[in-house]
């Protein structure tokens, strides 16, 4: 499914809205996330113990950092759902070896702006059920290394279960890119896509989550090693309530991939805690 497919898609879809909405729209700003999340290990006397099986330490001191900034402009009207989203996140990784200067490497970057639009067809056990399209800008704060920014055109165009009591959202899709991070190679790509937010609260105060996607490329234009030939990407937390606005709570987040010129996946997992503010505002 090319790019030009998907936006004509997308396109039938908004010339479905009804002609007379039988629904008050309404128009919120849901701060979904915008957290610091923080672990550090601090090692004493390592030269010493260099030798030594326990790890613990014979290790490096090192400090993870990672800011995120999740925020949801939702419009619900009738039978349609329509959310614009700024997604962005950075996180940096210090090592400080036995006598040696600190480094610093980068362990997040991307900023994604996306648009997605949901239909209302059915209702399936309390849970919307319809056609979804969407289109996204992803692209980083600085470049890794060697390697360029990223800067990626993406659309999508599928089904999805929406606005349930624990699933927020679960949808399978058809995806076109349009990848410029090199700019003497641009690469046209497809893949197919499942993503899925879920949620479920024990306890007042209390809300288990997780939230990611699996996505499968089928087609490149033009041969460039490092592009993925898949991408599980996942997130899993607590999030406990300090206040109405302020949690805190452990996560953990994982990334298995491959790209074209690899012999073998690669993976990373971060186990951490968190600190977030969450808040919702409705327009009257």
């Amino acid at each position: 499914m090319n790019l030009k497919n998907i936006f004509y898609f997308f396109a039938v879809l908004c010339a479905s809205f009804p002609a007379q909405a039988q629904q008050q729209p309404e128009l919120k700003a849901n701060f979904r996330r915008i957290g610091l999340e923080l672990s550090s290990t601090n090692v004493t006397h390592s030269k010493e113990y260099q030798n030594s099986p326990v790890t613990q330490l014979n290790t490096d001191s090192q400090s993870v950092v990672k800011g995120v900034f999740d925020f949801l402009l939702e419009y619900n009207r009738d039978n349609l759902r329509w959310n614009n989203a700024i997604y962005a996140e950075y996180g940096e990784t210090k090592v400080k070896p036995v006598d040696e200067p600190a480094e610093t490497n980068e362990t997040a970057d991307k900023i994604v702006f996306s648009s997605d639009y949901a239909h209302k067809l059915f209702k399936f056990k309390q849970i919307d059920f319809g056609p979804m399209a969407a289109a996204e800008y992803q692209t980083e704060f600085t470049a890794n290394d060697d390697a360029p920014r990223s800067k990626i055109l993406r659309a999508k165009a599928g089904l999805k279960l929406f606005d349930g009591t624990y699933v927020k959202d679960l949808y399978i899709a058809g995806i076109g890119e349009y990848d410029m991070t090199y700019s003497d190679a641009h690469v046209s790509k497809s893949a197919g896509e499942i993503g899925w937010r879920i949620e479920k609260s024990p306890r007042d105060g209390v809300m288990f989550s997780t939230d990611g996607y699996y996505r499968r490329y089928f087609s490149f234009s033009r041969y460039v090693g490092t592009d993925l030939k898949y991408d599980l990407n996942l997130t899993a937390r607590m999030d406990v309530n300090i206040s109405d606005t302020l949690t805190f709570g452990p996560y953990l987040s994982y990334r298995y991939a491959r790209s074209r010129e690899a012999d073998a996946a690669g993976s990373n997992l971060t186990i951490g805690v968190s600190f977030a503010y969450k808040d919702l505002f409705s327009f009257k």
